[in-house]
């Protein structure tokens, strides 16, 4: 069936984003792998050419462009490119911290903030994982005490995407711990304010590019100008802004998805075995069409929901569908693919081996699929 979701102005982005990876990404994701880090020269040229900072007003140095189409070009491409650990950091930045300070942040927050986002000049993190706390956001402890003009902040975070490179860091902290939900705030603290430091960047199972660190704050005192829009209100922004960090999850599973397909199916054409290739293989047709119809089945879903979040309407629920089953079929799919690369499948020389190692957090950050799983089934039934 023919896809109907783009436009000739996404498909003459996608050529922008093609040639951004041909010179900027593609030559140097080996050594960034090994190095764990990603230069900071592919983010300055990312924003020179629109690749990060999408949302970003023109008024701030941004394209202002709302349509969350661009992203998924975006993370379809680095998919194709085998590139999920540069695109994971710029999601980051694209996907969450970039809308807070649009959505939550003041006037002066925004022009202190967002012209060096869009540029690539500032590098954003958000501050919500603690090292007793996962998806269960009401454990936070992180506290920001009021103190005159400034807040006083104590606590630690881990598992920070962008963490050790982060110029500034959206932190989630509790303002009024005798509030219950309502003593969460949002407080940005920014690189070299003393007392906030960084731990370890964190060895990880995939991703090994997008530098994932631990971070601390010791009687980390800033302006209480930096806390984001109202306080006691982190909870409610944090909800606020969970479908669009969903959904962009989805939309890197399912162009993962669609990337390891292509690549098998290429693979497997040239390969052969018993003298043929093993795609004429029954086994070798039967994994592909299962994989192919779950991928072509699973986008229509997402493209659906990439034009309910354009429209304002992408509720909660249906994030977390996309979200959960977006990375089950990119795990599923990946899993499958790679069986039929045989011993190559194992070797990090090819995309479909690092794409294995990098697509299982998917299933796990954002929230765990099995708390996206509590999320509709309350829906449903009506019962907690």
């Amino acid at each position: 069936m023919r896809r109907e979701l783009f436009t000739a102005d996404h498909d003459a982005y996608r050529e922008v984003v093609r040639a951004y990876l041909e010179r900027e990404i593609i030559p140097h994701v080996e050594r960034w792998e090994q190095e764990r880090n990603v230069d900071r020269r592919a983010w300055k040229v990312a924003g020179r050419h629109g690749i990060i900072g999408m949302l970003v007003p023109a008024e701030h140095g941004g394209p202002g462009e709302p349509d969350f189409r661009y992203r998924y070009v975006v993370a379809e491409e680095f998919a194709r490119a085998g590139a999920n650990s540069p695109a994971a950091g710029f999601s980051l930045q694209d996907d969450i911290a970039i809308p807070y300070i649009l959505e939550f942040g003041s006037a002066e927050q925004k022009a202190r903030w967002l012209p060096g986002m869009a540029s690539g000049e500032l590098i954003g993190a958000i501050g919500m994982t603690e090292p007793g706390t996962g998806s269960d956001l009401q454990g936070i402890r992180t506290t920001a005490v009021r103190d005159g003009d400034s807040y006083v902040i104590n606590g630690s975070k881990t598992f920070i995407t962008n963490g050790i490179n982060a110029d500034l860091v959206i932190v989630v902290c509790r303002t009024a711990p005798e509030r219950g939900s309502r003593s969460m705030s949002l407080v940005v603290v920014e690189a070299g304010t003393p007392g906030f430091s960084r731990g370890r960047k964190l060895a990880k199972l995939g991703l090994h590019a997008q530098d994932t660190g631990e971070l601390f704050f010791g009687n980390v005192r800033v302006p209480a100008g930096n806390l984001l829009g109202t306080e006691g209100d982190g909870f409610g922004q944090l909800m606020n802004q969970l479908p669009r960090e969903r959904l962009s999850i989805a939309i890197a599973g399912i162009a993962g998805a669609r990337a390891a397909v292509d690549w098998t199916v290429e693979y497997t054409k040239s390969r052969e075995a018993f003298g043929k290739p093993i795609a004429s293989f029954q086994n070798t047709q039967f994994v592909l069409a299962t994989a192919v119809t779950e991928v072509d089945v699973l986008e229509a879903y997402i493209d659906k929901a990439v034009l309910a979040l354009n429209a304002g309407e992408l509720t909660a629920v249906d994030a977390a569908k996309a979200k959960l089953w977006a990375t089950d079929v990119l795990n599923r799919v990946v899993n499958n693919c790679l069986q039929l690369f045989g011993g190559y499948g194992y070797m990090t020389e090819f995309p479909i081996a690092r794409a294995f190692a990098d697509a299982r957090v998917a299933q796990i950050y954002g929230g765990t699929n099995e708390v996206m799983k509590m999320i509709i089934g309350r829906d449903l039934t009506g019962l907690r």
